[in-house]
């Protein structure tokens, strides 16, 4: 079989998994995991099998004319170079980690059929966009992930939470795919083809007429789709879904692709100056903002959304300097940890009953009741903070030396000050990761208090899931040295300077951290209540999820905080805290520049369809009516009063035929 049967195969095991899925997951249930694993395992055994056909070396290229269109064609082609094979492999283990995960997660839901088969179509949506060498093609994955996402985000259709964040993440995703679209149409108009190889061709030969009003339009999509500022606030509450699900969106699928795209077509963007300068621009406020966002969270899993949201403005800053190497170690990188860290969040949550960090804080005991869930997530930690020898502290520090290398000057593709931008907010960045970090593990898994309910030793689909995904946390980057040959860039190896500046500002972040978390414990004890903690030690750990989420806005009064004199994250923010905490109020914007004026629009809209066009139409109608009424009432069915009436008429017609005559 060729390495190019085998890639045709990755994506179209998991959709033909999913179809199976839906079509036989009422009628055949004892076949509803088997063809939820099977088929997402058999691809990730072929995506590891042409990741090493391929090797790094030259790219693999396959096509067929899917259509003709008259005008740019459209061909169902393949493109697969490191980038594509590495990014599968990651993209096929997370999907098969997370339906392991599910069958445990979920093991009593009953829409877990269409939940398993949402996945596996997800899963092959992303696939389709990392093997895609056609940008129609490539759109078509794009847009399915985005309706997944729909139905994944509001699987817990029953909260008003998950139904609000299901409908905000595809609208406000769909928000950026206009402009998305539209660039795409200009790009192949500028260039004569979808390909990705041709329109690479025709940027290398100077053939695109409209670089900087392509680049703008594109990241306006990617944007939205990678959760970068702007367009970023739908990740943080699409947290109200199942806990495998945000493992999925935030490490492999979804929010990846956004980056991926630009790595994949790096060149165009890099013909614009001011497209570079904005990218490079859109990735610090990111990342920064994020950082400050994620330090003020109460809910675990919203720290560890606005903790992707920054992690991805990490990969916008590297592609802004003009690094796509260095962007996909990350994401890489990234993808491990952060899978392991949902995965281990859920956990956490099942065994304390809660979402809430103050409300862990005050429970006793969670680390040893939970011990698998405590050291990967420890490890998954320490990643994130970018702490050497694990993976976060050589992907982030790539991104470092690449901004480094373009501030001093070194890059032909971007500024000194986009490089500049990029390594100052990526220090700030490193500084506040950490901080968050230490928090989040501090609170989690070091309260002090009464036990939560039991809840049992976790199954082994959970919590070995759980250590398959701390190899790489904590191995990945020691490849670091191999796998610059995949990325066909310069060498991803830190460099002192960074080294040095980015550990040291971590470490500076994490004992602030720890500094605050002993002075506010000392002086805040046991005094402070434990606040709502809904668990059920019989039920699944989706059920658990599902009422934490439920409960924790009617208890503390947002979705988002939580009253807490004992957070260290109160103490390092001071009074931003309560702007940090809402996510620096963009929502509240955003209902004020655009929500309320369009539903304005719309009432005034219906006021008018209603109170004056409908009167019109009532107004027509009512004369005929009238009319009707008035003959009706004439037609007594009387014989002598139809003769009367005939009568009459004659009289009034002879009438009228004399007078007319004499004036005549």
């Amino acid at each position: 079989m060729t390495t190019t049967t085998l890639a045709v195969l990755v994506p179209l095991l998991p959709f033909l998994g999913a179809a199976a899925g839906l079509f036989l997951g009422r009628a055949a249930p004892g076949f509803v995991r088997p063809l939820a694993l099977l088929p997402t395992l058999a691809a990730l055994a072929l995506a590891i099998t042409v990741a090493v056909h391929q090797g790094g070396g030259r790219a693999i290229d396959a096509a067929t004319r899917l259509t003709p269109t008259g005008s740019v064609p459209v061909d169902l082609a393949l493109h697969i170079d490191g980038f594509a094979a590495l990014v599968a492999v990651l993209v096929t283990l997370v999907a098969t980690c997370v339906q392991i995960y599910s069958t445990a997660y979920l093991r009593d839901d009953p829409r877990y059929a269409s939940y398993a088969a949402l996945v596996s179509l997800f899963t092959a949506a992303m696939l389709l966009v990392v093997y895609s060498g056609d940008l129609m093609v490539l759109l078509v994955g794009w847009e399915v992930m985005g309706i997944c996402s729909y139905f994944l985000v509001g699987h817990y259709w029953e909260t008003p939470e998950a139904r609000a964040a299901s409908l905000k993440a595809f609208l406000v995703t769909k928000l950026g795919d206009v402009p998305f679209l539209f660039g795409l149409f200009a790009l192949a108009a500028d260039a004569g083809t979808f390909r990705i190889t041709g329109i690479l061709d025709a940027v290398a030969t100077g053939g695109l007429d409209h670089p900087t009003l392509v680049a703008l339009l594109l990241i306006a999509g990617v944007a939205g789709k990678s959760a970068q500022f702007p367009l970023h606030t739908w990740l943080p509450d699409a947290m109200a879904g199942p806990t495998p699900v945000s493992a999925l969106i935030h490490a492999a699928t979804m929010v990846a692709a956004g980056v991926y795209f630009v790595a994949r077509l790096l060149p165009v963007f890099a013909t614009s100056a001011a497209a570079m300068t904005v990218l490079a621009v859109l990735a610090a406020v990111t990342m920064v903002g994020s950082a400050l966002a994620a330090l003020a969270q109460d809910d675990i899993k919203r720290v560890l959304a606005y903790s992707t949201v920054g992690q991805l403005g990490y990969m916008t800053g590297a592609l802004a300097v003009g690094d796509r190497g260095a962007a996909v170690f990350h994401l890489l990188s990234h993808g491990a940890f952060k899978a392991l860290l949902f995965l281990g969040a859920g956990v956490v949550i099942h065994a304390a009953g809660t979402n809430s960090l103050a409300a862990m804080s005050r429970t006793g005991g969670l680390a040893k009741r939970i011990p698998d869930a405590y050291w990967t997530m420890t490890i998954a930690l320490l990643a994130l903070a970018a702490i050497p020898p694990f993976a976060g502290f050589f992907s982030k520090e790539a991104v470092l030396v690449a901004a480094e290398h373009t501030a001093l000057g070194d890059s032909a593709t971007s500024s000194a000050g986009a490089g500049w931008t990029v390594l100052i907010a990526g220090l700030l960045t490193a500084l506040l990761t950490a901080a968050y970090a230490v928090r989040l593990w501090l609170l989690a898994f070091h309260g002090r208090g009464p036990a939560a309910p039991d809840h049992g030793k976790q199954p082994l689909a959970m919590s070995g899931v759980l250590w398959l995904l701390a190899v790489p946390s904590l191995a990945l980057g020691l490849t670091v040295g191999e796998l610059a040959g995949w990325f066909d860039v310069h060498a991803l190896t830190p460099t002192v300077t960074t080294a040095v500046l980015g550990t040291g500002v971590a470490v500076v972040g994490a004992v602030m951290t720890y500094g605050a978390w002993r002075a506010l414990r000392h002086r805040a004890g046991g005094d402070i209540p434990l606040g709502a903690v809904a668990a059920h030690p019989d039920a699944d750990p989706a059920t658990s999820e599902e009422e934490a989420i439920a409960s924790h806005e009617a208890v503390y009064g947002s979705v988002a905080s939580a009253y807490d004199p004992g957070d260290p994250g109160r103490l390092l923010l001071g009074p931003l805290h309560r702007h940090a905490v809402t996510g620096f109020h963009l929502d509240a914007l955003y209902r004020t520049l655009f929500v309320r004026p369009v539903l304005a629009a719309a009432e005034l809209v219906r006021f008018l369809d209603r109170e004056v066009v409908d009167t019109y139409v009532r107004g027509a109608g009512a004369l005929p009516r009238l009319l009707g009424l008035a003959v009706r009432r004439s037609q007594t069915g009387n014989v002598q009063t139809y003769l009367g009436a005939l009568l009459a008429g004659s009289v009034v017609l002879a009438i009228a035929a004399v007078l007319v005559a004499a004036g005549a």
